[in-house]
Parts: C-alpha cells; sequence; structure tokens
C-alpha cells in the first residue's frame, strides 16, 4: 500500500478541521461541543505531524508539539466535563441555549 503524500494528509486535517467547525457552530449540546473542539485539535495534530514529516525528516519538533496538544487537550476536557457536570446538577440540562444566566 502506497505511503500518503502531504497533500493527502492536508485533505484529511482540514476535513476533520472543517467537520468540527461545523458541529461546533451548530450543535447545542455541550458535550457535542466538546467533541467538535477534540476534532480541531486533533486536525492541527496531524498538520503538525505531515509538517514534521514531509519538511523536517529528522527533527522531533512537530512530535513534540502534538504531545504537547495532546496534554492540553486532556486537561481542557476534564474541566469542560466538570463545568457540564455542574450545569446539569443546577439546570438540569446541558443544552447551552438553557445556560444563558451563566453569561453574567
Amino acid at each position: 500500500m502506497p505511503e500518503p503524500g502531504l497533500y493527502h494528509l492536508l485533505f484529511i486535517s482540514a476535513a476533520l478541521f472543517f467537520i468540527g467547525m461545523f458541529g461546533f457552530f451548530t450543535r447545542r449540546n455541550l458535550v457535542t461541543m466538546l467533541m467538535s473542539i477534540e476534532l480541531i485539535l486533533n486536525s492541527v495534530n496531524i498538520n503538525f505531524i505531515a509538517f514534521n514529516k514531509y519538511l523536517w525528516p529528522n527533527k522531533m519538533d512537530g512530535l513534540f508539539f502534538v504531545i504537547f496538544v495532546i496534554a492540553i487537550a486532556a486537561a481542557e476536557a476534564a474541566v469542560a466535563i466538570a463545568i457540564i457536570i455542574n450545569l446539569y446538577r443546577s439546570h438540569g440540562s446541558i443544552d447551552v441555549e438553557k445556560a444563558e444566566e451563566l453569561k453574567y
């Protein structure tokens, strides 16, 4: 099986990014919005790996950035899930439209 080229990886990354953006802007459920953010972060990781492999194959900079982004995403997911649980306990729903009073 042939190895995917840079354009193939960039196409997959762009597709993941736009699916994540579409999901973030069209969904009103906080869990699906969180999953959309994770898709966006994974598309960034694919970009880091692709550019690291094809532009600087002997360096490990892209891999270090990916590990850093994964760590940040894990912390972000933990905080977001804690906020979602508290929102569900106080409002009985995780719908974004019902959380209007949290703005101010």
